[in-house]
């Protein structure tokens, strides 16, 4: 958010943020409390919930430990009919389960040009461990691997996409994460038709263990890079015209095929920007929860490592190819798991894109060619 006010998306004026479904308004006081001042000036936030006992709640919390800075506001209501009572600059979404009931009146409801912040808490079913609810909310399947959390987040951000073009809109995804329990993905949207029209463009299936003739059509679309190595890869992109069967078990999809994020929004999530922003010290505040030194460092250390590799994987946000280090090994059948760090590395040396991924498995994300990456691990694991 603090980026978003900064660089002049959400415009010059005040901004209206909503927490949907916000329970006892933490995350609308965060915002207050943890925004730059000059931002949190500009921002109206408010709590939504239709439960008028958590309202009570965080009215009370916020009494007794006032923000201090913009305006705090709550809004009583089913967030798919309240929302619609004026229009907002953020909305954030964060359900207990999934968010696609949600979406389309929050779409409706933003500005002409404003972020939606969405949580799906239903990984079982976006990461492909529950078929039958993944179809049905979202009319997609997942391959159960290594890469099921990218692509959970990646059927996520189609819904969020195709929700949007509905209602004439089209998303810039800003920033896309798992973590834990939830995946998150973050979009600017703006009511520009043409990007409405193009969004079959963004769409797409994900191919394990693909074949030459779809290595062929992969880079053909410009989704894979040219490669005069005879190796193929462990997956590869399709776009949404390509033909696939339904009953092919390689296959997951449809799903977003475009970058999952911002490399400017990224590059602003450095761990020092964090700790700026949101990372307690101790004896800046009155602390009623009395924390001794120790427990403000150990807060620290988990603000910093929350964004761990964010702001470099920016760097290679448009990589063809996000790749687990443990996975690669056994795909090859030779070698022990490379560091994921070395492989950047060196790839980055012969001149490719290359970054650490912020990503529940150890992995790196590149646009160099099959060739290359396969190069880079023999030299590497020959070294150790």
């Amino acid at each position: 958010m603090a980026h978003a006010i900064e660089s002049g998306i959400l415009g010059d004026g005040k901004i209206r943020a909503l927490d949907g479904l916000s329970a006892s308004g933490l995350r609308p006081r965060r915002w207050l409390r943890e925004l730059p001042e000059d931002a949190a000036a500009r921002l109206i936030a408010t709590a939504g919930d239709m439960d008028q006992n958590s309202l009570d709640w965080g009215a009370a919390t916020e009494a007794e430990f006032p923000s201090g800075r913009g305006e705090l506001h709550s809004l009583l209501g089913d967030l798919r009919t309240s929302v619609l009572s004026q229009g907002w600059h953020w909305i954030d979404i964060d359900p207990f389960g999934s968010p696609v009931p949600f979406l389309d009146t929050a779409v409706q409801a933003l500005a002409r040009r404003g972020v939606l912040e969405v949580s799906a808490t239903d990984t079982a079913a976006l990461t492909g461990s529950s078929k039958n609810p993944l179809m049905r909310r979202y009319g997609a399947r997942v391959r159960l691997d290594k890469l099921k959390h990218d692509s959970g987040l990646r059927v996520l951000m189609a819904t969020v996409a195709r929700a949007a073009a509905r209602h004439d809109r089209s998303i810039t995804p800003l920033l896309s994460i798992w973590d834990s329990h939830h995946l998150r993905v973050s979009v600017q949207v703006r009511r520009v038709m043409g990007g409405a029209n193009d969004i079959e463009a963004s769409l797409g299936w994900r191919v394990f263990s693909p074949d030459q003739s779809e290595v062929d059509a992969s880079v053909a679309a410009g989704l894979l890079p040219a490669d005069s190595g005879s190796d193929l890869p462990i997956r590869c992109f399709l776009p949404l015209s390509h033909p696939v069967a339904r009953g092919d078990k390689r296959v997951s999809g449809p799903m977003w095929i475009g970058p999952l994020g911002d490399a400017d929004t990224m590059a602003s999530m450095s761990q020092e920007r964090a700790l700026e922003l949101c990372g307690p010290a101790a004896g800046e505040a009155e602390d009623p929860a009395c924390w001794s030194e120790k427990q403000f460092e150990a807060e620290r250390r988990r603000v910093a490592r929350a964004v761990r590799n964010i702001a470099e994987e920016s760097q290679a946000i448009d990589a063809a190819h996000l790749i687990a280090v443990d996975e690669l090994s056994s795909w090859l059948e030779r070698g022990s798991p490379p560091s994921p760090a070395k492989m950047v590395a060196h790839l980055q040396k012969q001149g490719h894109c290359a970054a650490v991924s912020h990503y529940a498995e150890p992995s790196f994300s590149t646009d160099a060619p099959w060739s290359a990456i396969l190069a880079a691990f023999d030299e590497i694991t020959a070294g150790e």
